[in-house]
């Protein structure tokens, strides 16, 4: 273990420090603006008093460091250096899949909004984030009722004889047919822009002094026009109305219970709150240089940087992540610890979000653990089942035949450790001996970092129970739960229009009945949820295998036609069908694809039609 007298000849600059276990494994990467002062201080008289601190410190044998210029510098390194080794007890947040914004290129000819979950830096405009697909789609539906943009790609409007169903509906004004002029059409980005900036009242504004003049030109159609969206939103402007700083803004919110730590976002748009969200993750270290590394970490993801960052507490490097982040958005942002005012309750608002999303994930945890201890109960389980595994079988006549294994920990799905399996050595509609050989597979190789779990489940009654009973006997493996999930049954009464429905069963081995779960209860459900999310990777790689099996037999075999250019095609086109029914000058237009080539694939298809 390294010791305080080994830390004074640390240089009293800023870099990075690499903290290492005896098997120089690097377990944590810290920053510091003087490395010397930083490190000494876990080793301060009398020991940290965080218990995290001396935890990790007890197996800290040797710590590193690299030197830099710059405290901006030390913070890049840090960051590369996290990604590079992973350390055991740095802040692990993973790329959030869930967020939506608003992207439209201004470049466009016509621009219009789609919805994307990324936010790279393309030139393009974005506006969000928005928690869902269903949120951003429920705004842009409220944005075309004001500002009738385009709605699909201008090549496939093109292609119709007439307007789209939209133009019928006043939520789009045609362009790509010449129903609007291009300066009254950019006029109407122009305002869609600022509406979801939450610049509504300029918008007003200029909206009332077009439909002033229009007034005097005696064009009354198009007066009204700009009436109706006035009232509308200011209709709509009034009920989205909330007490807060003008801009774009991130509130920050943070929350500590034990050894996790809960961060939570609030997003100011326009003066407006448009939404929040919520961060849990384990942290071993402080409070401050948790919310340091979670605000570098979420931000280096492709996100929406505002204009202005409110954090609870100051942290560390603050001036240079705000550097470092107006560089990467291309215009200057602030990072602030409001003292007073509206933005000190908005700050307080944002801890209140924390506290209460640590408070609920920590009631559901513990109701996740009263459902593990029935389930130990009711299952007569050795241990309590805090790793389930769970296999199912898809198939079609023994056709692009798959195996798929799901686990949860803790109650919640662990995808780290889904395993997919192509079945190899049964040729026929056999799903009892697919199963042992998904089994067999799973079981044989000895993984150290893949231990066995406490339960094993398997879509099934008696007969795949069987399967599975006989595997881990023929393995010598034992204290290892097993069980059969049966789904339930549904049979029309032969007197009556009744339909029945039995009770999903559980089957245990050496046991000729069920064990009897009171139906809708938690245990249950927590079974038939792991049961139906193995059912569903199965059914998805099957699906997978089908389609690369369909597009093989369809185009596979074509000279100069190699994976690259089938991805092409697929992705322009859609689908082999679509494929067959383009010209050869479309064909052509993919990159790849020459005349000669165009020929090939339309004559292949072709044939495979009249055959």
């Amino acid at each position: 273990m390294i010791s305080a007298e080994d830390i004074r000849h640390f240089p009293p600059s800023p870099g990075v420090y690499l903290m290492k276990d005896d098997s120089g494994r690097v377990i944590y990467v810290g920053k510091a603006i003087n490395l010397k002062k930083r490190v000494s201080s876990y080793f301060r008289a009398g020991g940290d008093s965080r218990y995290q601190i001396r935890f990790l410190m007890n197996r800290v044998a040797a710590i590193d460091w690299i030197v830099t210029d710059t405290e901006k510098e030390a913070l890049i390194l840090e960051n590369n250096l996290i990604k590079e080794h992973r350390p055991r007890y740095n802040l692990s947040l993973r790329d959030d899949k869930t967020y939506f914004s608003l992207r439209l290129d201004p470049r466009e000819e016509f621009p219009r909004f789609t919805i994307i979950r990324k936010v790279p830096r393309d030139g393009a405009r974005y506006f969000g984030p928005y928690a869902s697909a269903s949120a951003a789609r429920e705004v842009l539906k409220e944005l075309c009722r004001y500002f009738p943009l385009r709605h699909y790609p201008l090549k496939s409007c093109r292609q119709r004889s007439r307007p789209c169903l939209y133009y019928q509906l006043k939520q789009c004004s045609a362009p790509c047919f010449g129903r609007i002029a291009p300066e009254e059409y950019s006029t109407l980005v122009e305002g869609a822009c600022l509406f979801l900036s939450g610049r509504s009242s300029e918008i007003v504004r200029i909206y009332r002094e077009r439909m002033n003049d229009a007034a005097q030109r005696l064009a009354y159609e198009e007066a009204g026009r700009y009436r109706d969206l006035i009232r509308a939103m200011e209709t709509t402007v009034e009920r989205q109305k909330v007490a807060a700083v003008g801009g774009d803004s991130d509130v920050i919110g943070m929350a500590s219970r034990g050894d996790m730590l809960q961060v939570s976002i609030l997003f100011i748009r326009g003066g407006l709150l448009l939404g929040s969200r919520s961060y849990p993750f384990a942290w071993e270290m402080g409070g401050e240089e948790g919310l340091a590394s979670f605000l570098f970490a979420y931000y280096d993801q492709e996100v929406i940087i505002p204009d202005e960052i409110l954090l609870p507490i100051a942290i560390e490097g603050g001036d240079s992540l705000a550097e470092l982040l107006s560089e990467k958005r291309g215009k200057r942002v602030s990072i602030s610890t409001p003292r007073r005012g509206e933005k000190v309750a908005l700050v307080q608002m944002a801890v209140k979000n924390a506290q209460s999303a640590a408070l609920e994930r920590e009631r559901r945890e513990e109701e996740r653990g009263e459902v593990l201890e029935e389930l130990q109960r009711r299952l007569h389980l050795e241990q309590l089942p805090a790793r389930i595994e769970c296999y199912d079988i898809s198939n079609i006549h023994g056709t692009s035949a798959v195996g798929s294994r799901v686990t949860f920990r803790d109650g919640k799905p662990d995808k780290g450790r889904y395993r997919r399996y192509r079945i190899k050595t049964v040729g026929q509609a056999d799903d009892f001996a697919m199963m042992r050989e998904v089994l067999s597979r799973r079981f044989r190789e000895h993984d150290p970092d893949d231990p066995p779990p406490d339960l094993i489940v398997v879509d099934g009654g008696q007969g795949q129970l069987g399967v599975l009973t006989a595997v881990m006997a023929e393995l010598g493996m034992s204290g290892v739960g097993l069980a059969g999930l049966a789904k339930s049954r549904v049979a029309r009464e032969m007197a009556g229009e009744e339909v029945v429905r039995s009770d999903e069963r559980v089957f245990l081995p050496g046991r000729k009945n069920p064990v009897v779960l009171r139906q809708n209860s938690a245990p249950l459900l927590l079974l038939a949820r792991i049961r139906d999310e193995a059912h569903r990777f199965a059914i998805t790689y099957h699906r997978r295998l089908r389609g690369e099996a369909a597009l093989a037999s369809a185009l596979d075999g074509i000279p100069g036609l190699g994976p690259a250019k089938r991805k092409a095609l697929l992705a322009r086109f859609g689908s082999v069908t679509a494929i067959a029914g383009v010209t050869l000058e479309e064909l052509c237009s993919v990159k790849g694809i020459t005349p000669a080539l165009a020929g090939e694939i339309k004559d292949r298809l072709e044939r495979q039609d009249r055959g």
